[in-house]
């Protein structure tokens, strides 16, 4: 009997990152319209003439699209999640992704015949709550992020027809499986309704205060050492994937990051892309894919609680910075059409720039009076002789405050990226 593949799952922002994420590998992807996703950064991107016709797009290849609806109502909503979620049901999504019992029912009470996914906000951690949502109609559990490879393996054992689907990529939240009040209480931005301001992200100042003369005083910090309180490592669970499949018992591996850039979802989907792939065909290598998410903006990595409890290791905060640099900065972008480039940083004529390829992608070597583009071993390099727009200016160099397409020296697929390691 042939192997079920595992399925790779990628966020969909947006329209672009939607494209995008499938152009680089990834077997289905989850986005949302309106504040009932739990994103509303990103339910923003889409409305449901875009996010159908994205639908229809995705199943024309054989790619599946997850609605997510895993925002927390109140009584004054309940009836327009039911139109809202009529509606969806229109556009033929794959699944619904839902949190709470009451929209479980309500989703299935409207379309009964669209499966439903939980959201990880449900926080299962066991069988007794999989079996418990799996009577409601529950066809895949997303995994709270606190399991253990342990504990899935007795959920699959003891549900083995229940999906289960788990966080192998992206930001973390300090607090339980996302379940935070930080933002609500300091920024009136409620976290489970969609719109985190990500607080836990922010430098702190601590201060002590004397009870009997009300005396406050700040307290001195040694730089890079708990400035930042909350501040979680992103996840990052590549060089796992073989243990993870090995086990038998995930269906679908997900990246979180609805509202990250266009970079991030295509080097997260390639990259996992090759890995589970590497996994089938034998040829795992979990240093590669370590070094290839590298180059995407990051907290700092960590594993995560799949593989080790969290009262097993004290290397998940990050007590230093919010955000620190990747090894790559993003030079370019390809649209579709693939003959020009837009620029997202500075580029001069004679810089060696790489080629970040689309799945699959290949692009011909050439040397012509634009440039020239040729392969260093299997990495394709792009070098500009001239940087000429659209409307044939030639100009001494390209930043990203241009908004102008620039010639390639030969045609690129779409959806690839310029990009030079940083020194």
């Amino acid at each position: 009997m042939t192997q079920k593949k595992v399925e790779l799952l990628s966020p969909a922002g947006d329209p672009e990152k939607f494209r995008v994420a499938l152009e680089y590998g990834a077997d289905a992807v989850y986005g949302g319209v309106s504040h009932f996703s739990l994103r509303i950064r990103s339910g923003k991107e889409f409305d449901m003439q875009s996010f159908g016709e994205a639908i229809e797009y995705a199943h024309t290849r054989d790619k599946k699209v997850y609605a997510t609806v895993n925002g927390f109502p109140f009584n004054s909503q309940l009836s327009l999640l039911e139109k809202h979620l009529a509606a969806l049901a229109e556009l033929k999504p794959d699944a619904f992704i839902v949190s709470t019992p009451g929209v479980i029912k309500l989703a299935k009470k409207v379309a009964p015949h669209i499966d439903i996914h939980l959201s990880t906000q449900a926080n299962v951690l066991n069988y007794m709550d999989a079996e418990a949502y799996a009577d409601m109609g529950v066809t895949r559990i997303i995994a709270a992020r606190e399991c253990s490879m342990k504990d899935l393996e007795g959920i699959k054992k003891h549900l083995p027809h229940l999906e289960i689907e788990i966080f192998v990529h992206g930001s973390m939240c300090f607090a339980y499986s996302g379940r935070c009040l930080v933002s609500s209480l300091q920024m009136g931005r409620v976290p489970n309704r969609g719109s985190c301001a990500n607080d836990c992200r922010m430098p702190y100042e601590v201060f002590v205060e004397n009870p009997e003369h009300k005396t406050l005083m700040r307290l001195e910090e040694i730089p890079g050492e708990g400035t930042y309180l909350f501040n979680a490592k992103d996840l990052n669970l590549s060089k796992h994937i073989k243990e993870i499949l090995d086990s038998g018992v995930i269906d679908s591996l997900k990246i979180e990051g609805r509202t990250k850039s266009l970079y991030y979802a295509a080097v997260t989907a390639k990259t996992y892309r090759k890995a589970i792939d590497d996994y089938y065909e034998g040829m795992f290598d979990g240093a590669f894919y370590e070094n290839e998410l590298n180059t995407l903006k990051n907290r700092g990595y960590t594993d995560g609680y799949i593989v080790s409890r969290p009262f097993e290791k004290d290397d998940g905060q990050n007590q230093e910075t919010a955000m620190s640099d990747g090894d790559f900065q993003v030079k370019g972008f390809v649209p579709e059409d693939g003959v020009f480039f837009y620029c997202k940083d500075k580029i001069y004529p004679g810089d060696e720039i790489e080629i970040l390829l689309p799945a699959g992608g290949v692009v011909n070597e050439c040397d012509n009076d634009i440039g020239r583009v040729f392969y260093s071993e299997t990495q394709p390099i792009i070098v500009f002789k001239k940087i000429i727009t659209e409307s044939e200016k030639e100009l001494d160099s390209v930043h990203s405050g241009n908004t102008n397409k620039i010639f390639l020296p030969t045609a690129f697929p779409g959806f690839s990226f310029l990009r030079k390691k940083e020194i």
